[in-house]
């Protein structure tokens, strides 16, 4: 549709065209608040708003109180925390505050980058040997070696994360079957129920020994991509992550108007047919709920299960400092509970920002 056609045939004035586009930039802004929302950046919208010429008052108010005030609330404990952590004396000394966590966070990613560097030198001089014995006619003594160096902070969150979405994966895959078969059976939820009910609050400290029996005898020949620790690590996420999901997708089953089900009766779909066009786009919003609970829970379990299965993540670098007691120990560790605060906040706007792609009616 033309600008012209809006106005009947006639052409609109400059003033018209200005207050027309401006209409159409807020609607482009309404129909962004949604996502935006999800990921984390509502505080923008009013920004946005006003740059497209809405009015700035009610866009600074809302500003204030998405923006303004959570960063003043963080304002406001960092200084607190600064004030009161050199009061507590520890057996490591006293608490570090803010400006030593701040250090030892940089410290961190100083040893990223010298290793970076070093393990960059030992591939070139590798290369180098293997082609120099290439040139001799050495051919068949050429060696290719992977740096073994201690894995670095980044790369101790990166198989936190790996870990965890293995677990998530593992979860979903279990829960939302059985979730679905309790949702449309009684019968089933009826079996399923009580065992649900017992193990739902089970402590991963409590599977863990278990899991590592398990795994050790049934996980022989472990892979260098996927080794014993990370395995017995994302089982016991699994174990204690997929019961969100599994309550979540059971209740959204049972939920849905009995009309559709009947009308899936009438037309004689199949059962995968039902499932797939009817039950599970009705039960959509509340198994992204359950999802993104059981992201959450397991991202907390993973730390203590990295903690005593020795997997090479967060848990295993909180652990190892605590075990190390030096006096930049303690402000290491609470550099890694910032990141595992930050990386799950960050899980949890990326769990909300697909359900509100998938769904009509994702919570924010």
């Amino acid at each position: 549709m033309t600008i012209a056609s809006d106005f009947m045939g006639r052409e609109p004035s400059a003033e018209e065209k200005r207050i027309l586009r401006r209409e159409r930039r807020m609607m482009r802004i309404a129909r962004a608040t949604g996502p935006m929302t999800a990921i984390g950046l509502g505080w923008s919208v009013p920004l946005l708003k006003i740059a497209a010429g809405d009015d700035p008052r009610s866009n600074m108010a809302a500003l204030w109180k998405s923006l303004v005030v959570p960063l003043l609330g963080i304002a406001v404990f960092i200084a607190l925390w600064a004030a009161l952590a050199p009061q507590v004396q520890t057996s490591l000394g006293t608490v570090p505050g803010p400006a030593q966590v701040a250090e030892q966070a940089g410290s961190l990613y100083a040893d990223w980058e010298r290793t970076q560097a070093d393990k960059t030198a030992f591939y070139e001089r590798q290369d180098a040997r293997n082609q120099q014995m290439i040139e001799a006619g050495y051919a068949d003594r050429v060696k290719v070696r992977d740096y073994t160096g201690a894995p670095t902070y980044p790369e101790q969150i990166l198989t936190s994360l790996q870990t965890v979405f293995l677990g998530f994966l593992l979860a979903t895959v279990i829960a939302v079957p059985v979730g679905i078969a309790c949702g449309l059976s009684s019968t089933i939820n009826g079996a399923l129920n009580p065992l649900i009910q017992i193990f739902k609050p089970v402590s991963p400290l409590a599977w863990l020994p278990i899991v590592t029996m398990i795994v050790s005898a049934l996980y022989v020949n472990a892979s260098d991509a996927i080794p014993k620790s990370m395995v017995v690590s994302a089982i016991t996420v699994t174990l204690c992550s997929l019961w969100p999901t599994l309550i979540n997708t059971s209740l959204g089953v049972a939920s849905i108007d009995k009309d559709l089900v009947n009308v899936g009766k009438v037309l004689q779909l199949s059962t995968a047919k039902t499932i797939t066009k009817l039950v599970l786009p009705s039960a959509m919003p509340l198994i992204f709920t359950g999802l993104r609970l059981s992201l959450g829970v397991g991202w907390m379990v993973l730390i203590a299960a990295e903690m005593l299965a020795q997997n090479p993540g967060l848990g295993k670098f909180v652990w190892d400092e605590f075990q190390n007691g030096s006096s930049n120990s303690l402000a290491r560790i609470i550099v890694a509970v910032i990141t595992i605060g930050i990386v799950g906040f960050i899980l949890d706007r990326i769990m909300a920002a697909l359900q509100a792609a998938f769904t009509f009616s994702g919570t924010r």
